[in-house]
């Protein structure tokens, strides 16, 4: 009977211990959930046109006034701007006339080149051809671009006046040289506001190179810069008056201008 008792408490101990044990398996369970494995969304595809606007949009927050800025390592990468294309008109702002004709001996700020042109045919056949062109230094300056784009034609006799802010550089020298040696019916007078860096070497020899071709190299008097401001300026009601210093800077190009050619 004791043996009996002694084996009924074991089996009682064993399924309390099984109990226990299930309880505490609840308990972890209840404080430690099943993680949920959430599945991704699938985002709808981008199309060429939004994805080019994405990344126009990170290249413009991070593009500065003349670089972009490299979101990796944060290095400032210059960005290569596009040349300044020839512009070419009937009349010029009276600011660009004001301040790039202005014939002050030290040209400072004054980085592009105004060209005002007439061309006569030979017997003034026709009307005058009448404009203005101006450059900001680029790949073919004002004075070539008029052979390319204004009077490309060899095969006419013509008459050119120029009213230029600055004399040609050494290159536009050059090749105005040569083509007045190609078209021998051309025949070219330029009126310069400025000389262009007249004391170098290259410049003098272009200049002397340029009116041994035939080319007629003058500098602007008052009355020039009057006759300029009413045929190549749109001024509407301004008026202009040459400016106190005019005559003085006029006398000392000519100077200038007559050393360089003797």
């Amino acid at each position: 009977m004791a043996d009996r008792s002694r084996i009924g408490a074991k089996k009682k101990e064993k399924s309390d211990e099984k109990a226990l044990d299930k309880e505490k398996t609840k308990e972890k369970n209840a404080k430690k959930p099943d993680k949920v494995v959430k599945k991704s969304e699938k985002l709808p595809e981008k199309t060429p046109e939004q994805s080019k606007a994405g990344e126009e949009s990170r290249t413009t927050e991070t593009e500065g006034a003349t670089g972009i800025t490299n979101e990796e390592n944060g290095e400032f990468q210059p960005i290569e701007l596009p040349p300044f294309e020839i512009v070419k008109g009937e009349q010029m702002s009276p600011f660009y006339f004001k301040f790039q004709f202005r014939n002050v001996e030290y040209s400072s700020g004054r980085n592009k080149t105004l060209l005002c042109y007439r061309v006569d045919t030979a017997g003034g056949s026709t009307e005058p051809l009448k404009g203005y062109m101006e450059d900001e230094h680029t790949t073919a300056h004002a004075e070539e671009a008029f052979f390319q784009q204004v009077l490309p034609d060899s095969s006419q006799e013509y008459d050119v006046t120029w009213y230029v802010s600055c004399s040609p550089c050494a290159d536009c020298a050059a090749k105005l040289t040569a083509i007045l040696r190609q078209r021998k019916k051309l025949k070219l007078c330029v009126f310069c506001s400025r000389l262009f860096e007249w004391e170098q070497p290259e410049i003098v020899e272009g200049l002397k190179a340029l009116a041994s071709a035939g080319c007629k190299l003058r500098m602007m008097k008052p009355s020039d810069f009057v006759h300029v401001w009413e045929t190549y300026v749109e001024k509407e009601e301004q008026s202009f008056s040459p400016w106190e210093d005019c005559q003085d800077n006029y006398n000392y190009y000519v100077e200038k201008l007559a050393d360089i050619l003797k």
